[in-house]
């Protein structure tokens, strides 16, 4: 086993649970929130100040102002007068390019499929879901009603749109930005799990 996986999910697709189930399957780790912890000690920054940023993206337009104005990099003098959303996006940015680099493992959201769009040994997975099987999904895992079941799950997923859109130059949830878009409303957790991991031996075969 040799590929690192990036899962791109919308909310309520089961995209976390799946990703584990992966790692698990081959063995290997599953990074999501573990990535704010990686990366809130390789930068020096609070993990609290991570986990307020995190998958958020930034609406003051003086942030876009300054961020249209600075490539990527921790350039001294132009890293100094980043936003803080800027610097704890390039300190996950670097968590998951140093966690591929240690071999292979899942890593869940936070664009880790841009992060890693120059590595050959990686398969890039958006797993998303019907509307009925999210708000049920969501209904029983936080104990809502279907309404706010339905109403998180919009706004969770506007959420990671705006944040994918805002730094990647791909487009959140479109097959096109992915290698393998699944359905997980079709074949359930268990059965895309099954399709996923198959892909992943397939695609492994292929770049021996």
């Amino acid at each position: 086993m040799n590929t690192v996986i990036t899962i791109g999910r919308q909310f309520g697709s089961a995209g976390r649970e799946i990703g584990e189930k992966v790692a698990e399957y081959f063995n290997i780790k599953c990074y999501d929130k573990e990535l704010l912890s990686r990366a809130a000690k390789e930068s020096g920054f609070c993990q609290e100040m991570l986990e307020n940023h995190d998958e958020r993206p930034t609406s003051s337009f003086l942030y876009n102002l300054v961020m249209d104005t600075y490539s990527f990099g921790y350039n001294a003098s132009h890293f100094v007068d980043m936003p803080i959303s800027h610097k704890v996006f390039l300190a996950q940015f670097d968590a998951i390019k140093n966690l591929a680099k240690e071999g292979p493992c899942v890593i869940v959201g936070r664009c880790a499929d841009y992060a890693l769009s120059e590595m050959k040994n990686c398969v890039h997975v958006f797993i998303y879901a019907d509307e009925e099987t999210k708000t049920k999904r969501i209904m029983e895992k936080y104990n809502l009603d279907a309404a706010k079941a339905k109403d998180m799950c919009v706004k969770k997923d506007k959420q990671r749109q705006s944040y994918y859109n805002y730094y990647s130059p791909k487009k959140w949830g479109r097959a096109d930005s992915y290698d393998f878009c699944i359905n997980s409303s079709i074949l359930g957790v268990d059965g895309t799990v099954k399709l996923l991991t198959q892909y992943i031996e397939d695609f492994e075969a292929m770049s021996r």
